[in-house]
């Protein structure tokens, strides 16, 4: 039960982080169009710097999503 608490956490990290890569390059806000609200998002320069570097770090979780992982001895 732990590991699928781990990568259902995984996964939703890597959402957000994506997410925050659409805000970063777009000004746009794909959580935000799916449930609801006001999607543009008007941010400074160096907040877009920010949320496309969270988004790139997204990016490079999903590689232990797919990662092979030991078996653990029984």
């Amino acid at each position: 039960m732990n590991n699928a608490i781990s990568r259902i956490a995984l996964v939703l990290v890597i959402i957000g982080a994506l997410n925050w890569l659409l805000v970063g390059i777009f000004e746009w806000d794909l959580v935000t169009a799916i449930f609801g609200g006001e999607t543009l998002r008007e941010s400074s320069w160096f907040s877009r710097i920010i949320y496309t570097l969270v988004g790139i770090a997204g990016i490079y979780c999903i590689r232990y999503l797919v990662m092979d992982r030991p078996k653990a001895r029984t």
